[in-house]
């Protein structure tokens, strides 16, 4: 599925591509009409930035690559007012090589800044989304759900007694068992289901398009594996949950996932190792929600 930013992007890309070629046209045409003794050719820097960063690096060669030609048949055609012939097409190949590397210095940074923005939005241990992650992503996923009126279901799962498998273990083992959890997860799940660690020992799965039958049957698959494999290990952890399905789309995300918190806290309150589900529907006309 695209994001509506890519989509925004793909339709003013062949617009956005001519404007840029034009421009680096003009300012071809500037050289011819001043002259060899000025310089426009740092003008190309805009255009050739704007193209790498927006559309990638082959774009950005080949906008280089305009440009230098742009260039070159200006000096062309007034090849007589150079001292040697040669003279246009070695700048231009300087030109072009200075261009090419402006290009893989922007590529460079972009993915730096992708790859930073990703490790931002990444639980470092587990590999899925964080808290902040989440939100960005379940807000989106929310307004979708509110817009086609799709029913989901918002799952947050606690482990219990986790802090004494650090205590008796060490923490290298509580990490094992953290991304073990993570990994029964999303066995369990859909790639367009959102895993999140909320820190330490708790975990929210948004199911994207799930209604409460389907919501409840995922969630005690995952209790009852995560079950095995804890007595398999020997970690003797057990895990209380919280789940929430949704007819009636709350009107905040925080208000989606305190749901599904307060319906798991009521199980640890309760003797944990449980699952405590609530369906959450339309407010029948005339009546409070």
């Amino acid at each position: 599925m695209q994001a509506p930013h890519e989509k925004r992007r793909r339709g003013y890309k062949p617009l956005l591509l001519v404007l840029i070629i034009g421009l680096v046209l003009l300012i071809g045409w500037l050289r011819f009409l001043t002259g060899p003794e000025f310089a426009f050719s740092f003008l190309y820097l805009l255009p050739i930035i704007t193209v790498t960063w927006l559309f990638g690096i082959r774009w950005g060669i080949l906008v280089s690559v305009v440009s230098t030609l742009s260039w070159l048949l200006a000096d062309l055609s007034m090849i007589d007012r150079f001292s040697n012939s040669y003279i246009p097409l070695a700048n231009e190949s300087f030109r072009l090589m200075v261009f090419l590397f402006i290009v893989v210095m922007i590529t460079r940074l972009k993915k730096i800044l992708e790859t930073q923005k990703a490790l931002a939005m990444m639980d470092p241990l587990t590999g899925v989304a964080n808290r902040r992650a989440f939100l960005q992503l379940a807000g989106t996923e929310i307004d979708r759900s509110r817009r086609y009126n799709h029913t989901f279901s918002v799952m947050v799962i606690d482990i219990d007694n986790f802090k004494q498998i650090n205590d008796h273990f060490g923490h290298h083992t509580g990490d094992r068992l953290l991304t073990t959890v993570v990994e029964t997860i999303k066995n369990h799940v859909r790639v367009i289901d959102i895993v999140a660690r909320f820190g330490g020992d708790e975990f929210v799965v948004l199911l994207v398009k799930t209604e409460e039958r389907s919501a409840a049957l995922i969630t005690r698959k995952i209790q009852k594996q995560l079950l095995s494999i804890m007595q398999k290990n020997q970690w003797q952890v057990t895990f209380s949950i919280g789940l929430a399905t949704y007819h009636s789309i709350p009107d905040s995300v925080d208000e989606t996932i305190k749901a599904a918190d307060d319906l798991m806290y009521h199980v640890k309150h309760n003797g944990k190792n449980d699952i405590r589900h609530a369906v959450i529907k339309k407010a029948k006309p005339g009546t409070g929600s």
